[in-house]
């Protein structure tokens, strides 16, 4: 799969959020300073060309739709950056957060239950 830019992964963010929409809507969504029409009409078809979206033609104009998940696109990114960044360790990069004290004893409680949780149910 392939990355997405940051301007082309806010159009996505929005797709994922409202569903099919027109480039008008996808522009209603965005925050201030709102992108001129024509960025996110080249944006939206990138996104097509890289099989991220897809339209629905009603006459000259077209509806776009998401044709990759959030969870699908996140699960690749969050991947993506364990490989890149803490040698393909989840136990690293968990360890880099809790140094960094972005992660709390409650947060990692949570996780280990999720964990548990996640095995219980494998049996």
């Amino acid at each position: 799969m392939k990355t997405l830019t940051k301007a082309e992964e806010q159009i996505m963010q929005v797709l994922w959020k409202i569903g099919p929409s027109f480039v008008k809507d996808i522009i209603d969504e965005m925050p201030e300073p709102k992108p001129h029409y024509n960025t996110v009409s080249t944006l939206v078809k990138i996104l097509v060309d890289k099989g991220f979206a897809s339209f629905k033609a009603y006459g000259k104009s077209h509806q776009y739709h998401a044709l990759v998940s959030k969870e699908e696109y996140s699960h690749k990114t969050v991947k993506n950056l364990v490989s890149g960044y803490f040698e393909g360790s989840f136990s690293n990069m968990v360890s880099f957060f809790v140094k960094e004290k972005d992660m709390s004893v409650a947060d990692l409680e949570q996780l280990l239950q999720q964990i548990k949780d996640s095995k219980n149910q494998v049996k």
